[in-house]
Parts: C-alpha cells; sequence; structure tokens
C-alpha cells in the first residue's frame, strides 16, 4: 500500500467543520487553483519550502493509519465534548491511496471518531463510495458554477465537481458546501443566482453553507516554493453579509467563513 504523504497536523481546528477538530491534511492535488493559500499541498511528494529567516522546511512526511489514528486519539475528550471530530483535507484527499484512505477512516470510525472530508470534488467517485459508511460530513468546495471559469482559474473543468455532488447527494450524504468568493469573478448576484438554480434543480440537499472569502495567508509561501503568487480581492463586509442573506433565502445555515 503507498503511504501518503501528510504536511499537517493542525489540532483545536475549528473551521473544517462542526466543533473542536483535529485536520489532516494530505500532500497532492489535481487542481492548481490561482488562489491556493496552502501551495505546498499541491505536489504528491514531500519538497523543501524556505521559510522568511531562510531556513529550509522539510515540507510533508509518512504516518502510518496507527499513528494517525493515535495523535487524533489524544484530543478525543475534546471531540465529545464540542460536536467535533476528526477532518481530513488537503490537497486533495480523495486523490490519495485510496485503500489507506478507507483503512483510515474505519478506524477512526471504530473508535468512535466523527469523520469529515474536505473535498474539491475532483477525484473518482469509486473512491467516494468506499468511505460513505464511515464519513458523517463532507465539506463540499464549489468553486465556480460555469466550467469555463473553473478551468481558467484551477486547471480543470467542473463536470466532476458537479457530477460527484449529484452523486453524493443521491447517496443522501451530509453534504456543507463550501463557495469560494472571489470579487469581480464569481461573487456576483448573476452567478449566485444561476450557483441556487443549479442546486435546486439538482435538489442537493444541504447541510450549511460555508462562504469562504479570498485571503492572502499563503503569500509569503510561494517565494518559499519559488512559485508565482497571484492576487484577488475578496467581497468587501457589506457586499458578503448581502451575499449571506441571498443565500439564507434558500439555505439553513449560512455562515462567513469556515
Amino acid at each position: 500500500m503507498k503511504t501518503p504523504i501528510v504536511f499537517n497536523i493542525q489540532k483545536f481546528s475549528i473551521h473544517d467543520g462542526p466543533g473542536i477538530r483535529t485536520t489532516i491534511f494530505f500532500k497532492g492535488c489535481p487542481l492548481r487553483c490561482a488562489w491556493c493559500h496552502n501551495p505546498e499541498s499541491q505536489r504528491y511528494q514531500i519538497e523543501t519550502m524556505t521559510k522568511k529567516n531562510n531556513k529550509q522546511e522539510t515540507v510533508g512526511r509518512e504516518y502510518t493509519v496507527r499513528e494517525l489514528v493515535k495523535e487524533a486519539q489524544k484530543d478525543q475528550l475534546f471531540y465529545e465534548q464540542s460536536g467535533g471530530g476528526v477532518t481530513l483535507s488537503g490537497g486533495e484527499v480523495m486523490t490519495q491511496n485510496i485503500d489507506f484512505i478507507e483503512e483510515l477512516v474505519k478506524e477512526l470510525h471504530r473508535v468512535g471518531i466523527s469523520v469529515a472530508i474536505d473535498t474539491c470534488g475532483v477525484a473518482p467517485f469509486k473512491n467516494y463510495e468506499r468511505i460513505l459508511p464511515y464519513v458523517d460530513l463532507f465539506l463540499y468546495d464549489l468553486k465556480f458554477i460555469h466550467s469555463d471559469l473553473h478551468a481558467k482559474y484551477t486547471g480543470r473543468p467542473n463536470d466532476l465537481v458537479l457530477n460527484n455532488l449529484v452523486r453524493l447527494n443521491e447517496h443522501h450524504a451530509n453534504i456543507s458546501l463550501r463557495l469560494i468568493l472571489l470579487e469581480g469573478i464569481n461573487a456576483d448576484d448573476t452567478t449566485l443566482l444561476e450557483t441556487i438554480d443549479w442546486l435546486k434543480q439538482e435538489k442537493i440537499n444541504l447541510y450549511s453553507v460555508h462562504l469562504l472569502p479570498y485571503h492572502e495567508f499563503g503569500k509569503d509561501k510561494y517565494a518559499g516554493l519559488q512559485r508565482e503568487w497571484h492576487k484577488f480581492t475578496p467581497p468587501s463586509e457589506e457586499r458578503l453579509a448581502a451575499i449571506q442573506e441571498l443565500l439564507s433565502t434558500h439555505y439553513s445555515p449560512v455562515y462567513i467563513g469556515g
């Protein structure tokens, strides 16, 4: 079994699903989102990144399933008290070795830890089918309803993203939809109403909606990896409030932020 590379285990996370969580970030993603704030997550192999102090940092290491479960169990009391659990993120967890991921979610499920999957939707649906019985919530990114924009800014069209969202809904998965918002690109009323229309047409049931405005938290990482950084503009606070109000007429709850 090929062991995936993990580049971060974030404790006491409150932005990757309900309650207090441990988020495990896997390295490697099929997309190249122009605004990605974790560029060190994009490649599937271990890398070296230069920090601000010019020191070299090794990004990524291998863990066994047992090691990851043991690490997660350290905070199990906090999960139980807050309704939290473990979130598997990336990169894109669903393009990792699915035998490893299935074993991991099975074991977390067996020891009583709730599991959420943070996904961009660009993975074979058979991978989702294998883990469905052990996953409590999917944090599903919907970046663009228009495939041409999706291809322009992520490097891939969105047909698989939309198809997988429909199929997860057909399997009665709990879906928390995450809308990445870029001013002047996908945060206008027309685009948002088209997104709502598509969701309604496909009868997508949502556990919650999260509005995720663009931010620059990963800017320095691009220099450390010797990659080009692209600047975007987030919607204003007033615009975010208006978007929240618009979405709230169709879905509840709608949150600003993770």
